[in-house]
């Protein structure tokens, strides 16, 4: 802004208003401008400074939509394996429990077949006495239970399958004791024979020696 100093007066001269009037009005004008000026520039730098602002605003809000669309991506992978692995183990449930009933239904018809084998067996024994054949039947009849399986649900054939595992268990075992038995009778009987054949040599008796030993 121009300094305008103020007209000097020199002595015993006249006074000139207008002149006074013009320079006053060019000083304020000169003001108004430098007034203007600095407001242009101060808006100038306002706007300047509110683009800029704008501009981080929008950097952020895309950053931010950004980071949310690969949370959202992840949170999909994530729910997808879990699906995934929720079919499989599904899946490998399923298997287990086909082969669970596969098994279970193989051991009832083996014990089935076995039953029915046995019952051909004890129809071949006809050369025994009928009182034998009676009692085996009479035990055959106390042990045999019916399946009756075709109403049960799988809860009730698990139960039934445990129950006839426990019973051939059972049957085995006394299987076991019986055989160690008979071969413990058969062991004691040979060694009669033979202290019976043994005695008999002893004594020249060869001629009268009694029959081989039981196997």
């Amino acid at each position: 802004m121009t300094n305008i100093s103020a007209p000097k007066i020199p002595d015993g001269e006249k006074v000139d208003f207008d002149d006074i009037h013009r320079k006053r009005q060019e000083k304020d004008l000169s003001e108004l401008q430098s007034l203007i000026e600095a407001h242009f520039i101060q808006r100038k730098k306002e706007e300047e400074e509110l683009i800029a602002l704008v501009n981080r605003i929008e950097k952020r809000r895309a950053e931010r939509a950004e980071q949310q669309r690969i949370r959202a991506e992840m949170e999909k992978e994530r729910q997808a394996r879990l699906a995934e692995e929720k079919e499989r183990k599904e899946q490998e449930e399923q298997r287990k429990k086909f082969d669970e009933d596969a098994k279970k239904k193989k051991v009832l018809s083996n014990m089935t077949q076995q039953y029915s084998a046995g019952q051909k067996n004890e129809n071949r024994r006809g050369a025994k006495k009928q009182t034998e054949r009676e009692k085996k039947r009479k035990i055959l009849a106390d042990r045999r239970k019916p399946l009756n399986i075709d109403h049960l649900n799988e809860e009730k054939l698990k139960e039934k399958a445990t129950e006839l595992c426990n019973w051939l268990m059972e049957l085995e075992a006394e299987k076991f004791d019986l055989s160690e038995k008979l071969k413990r009778q058969k062991y004691d009987i040979n060694q009669l024979l033979a202290r019976v054949q043994d005695h008999q040599s002893a004594k020249g008796r060869g001629k009268g020696k009694m029959g081989g030993r039981l196997r």
